[in-house]
């Protein structure tokens, strides 16, 4: 009977790294893809809510107004606000395309006149113009006034 019980240790005692290894693997696997998921989708929901928005152009169209073509490139529609300056100095917005909205759907540009609220623009100086969506999403552009003679 002794050596019945030795058998059995000794077989127990073999057997039990092999599942101890197997159960191991199992669990990191498991992790892992958990851990994968949850940074797949993570990513997925912060690079899909980001706004690509641009402005592509910029025309100065008199004295104290210049007109911006605004392209979204991104997965959304997208709204401009009315917060917008040139060179830190608060301007007025307004959409060209539609005065009603200030909306740039997805895949399109749209133009939004920038005017200033008093002074002129001088001639040869560059102007840093910062439209802000309704996201928060700071689009600068820099542009020098040229005007034609």
């Amino acid at each position: 009977m002794n050596t019945y019980i030795r058998k059995i240790r000794k077989n127990s005692k073999a057997l039990s790294p092999v599942v101890a290894s197997i159960i191991l693997i199992a669990v990191t696997v498991a992790v892992s893809v958990v851990v994968a998921a949850w940074m797949g989708g993570m990513t997925i929901g912060l690079m899909g809510n980001a706004e690509q928005v641009a402005v592509s152009n910029a025309v100065f169209t008199a004295d104290d107004e210049v007109t911006l073509t605004v392209r979204n490139t991104g997965g959304a529609t997208i709204t401009i606000s009315d917060s917008a300056t040139i060179d830190g100095t608060a301007v007025v917005v307004a959409n060209v395309d539609n005065p009603v909205t200030m909306n740039v759907v997805k895949g399109t540009s749209g133009h939004f006149t920038v005017t200033l609220g008093a002074g002129t623009f001088t001639a040869g100086a560059q102007y840093e113009i910062r439209l802000v969506t309704a996201k928060g999403t700071t689009i600068v552009y820099t542009a020098t006034y040229n005007p034609i003679t």
